[in-house]
């Protein structure tokens, strides 16, 4: 059997559910390591091995991170290589280095095996259309309760700013008033919940 149809095999019997939860997204997605966990037995049953080389490379005064996964047959040692690149979020200051780099390093793994395993990643990034999210922040542009929540949050943005920046991130936003209700929603609440967790530590 030559290593396409052992590759051919695996892009067939591969399922990788989507596991992991964005709350603050309200989206479902499936991590490098959810694939990897998922793609392991194939891998024995197929008699292949695969493994990852990063690199560090510059465009554009931007730095990203290229992986090389390798596809190896174990019988013959023939190699299928594919690559991926990820890049680092210069936004992310509360991120020291090793993080960032970790993160797009992560990130790009995961290209990597959607790519050579034919695993179709396209919903992940639904929520980062802006077509409905925008309609819904038109509808609630004039919401007092909305209004409201939107106040708390700038109230404490200063004291949550890493949590707030964090969570427009995921949301692929960049200020809050961008935020559709739901999103504004959540946020008050687990700022509610921040702040309620720290009076209760600073009464005991």
């Amino acid at each position: 059997m030559s290593i396409y149809e052992k590759l051919s095999n695996i892009q067939q019997e591969l399922i990788v559910p989507k596991n992991q939860r964005n709350d603050f997204g309200g989206y479902n997605f499936r991590s490098a390591e959810d694939i990897l966990t998922a793609l392991k037995p194939h891998l024995k049953e197929q008699k292949v091995t695969i493994f990852f080389s990063d690199s560090v490379i510059e465009k554009g005064n931007r730095i990203y991170v290229e992986t090389t996964l390798n596809f190896v047959d174990i019988e013959n040692g023939e190699k299928i290589e594919t690559k991926a690149a990820a890049r680092e979020d210069e936004e992310k200051k509360k991120y020291d280095g090793s993080q960032l780099t970790g993160s797009s390093s992560s990130y790009a793994r995961k290209y990597a095996l959607n790519g050579l395993f034919a695993i179709d990643d396209v919903k992940d990034s639904d929520f980062t259309n802006t077509g409905e999210n925008n309609k819904a922040s038109e509808k609630s542009a004039k919401n007092p309760k909305r209004d409201g929540q939107i106040k708390f949050i700038k109230q404490h943005q200063k004291e949550y700013q890493s949590y707030i920046t964090e969570c427009l991130s995921k949301a692929g936003k960049e200020t809050i008033e961008e935020l559709d209700d739901k999103q504004i929603d959540y946020l008050k609440n687990n700022i509610a919940k921040k702040l309620g967790s720290r009076n209760k530590e600073g009464v005991a």
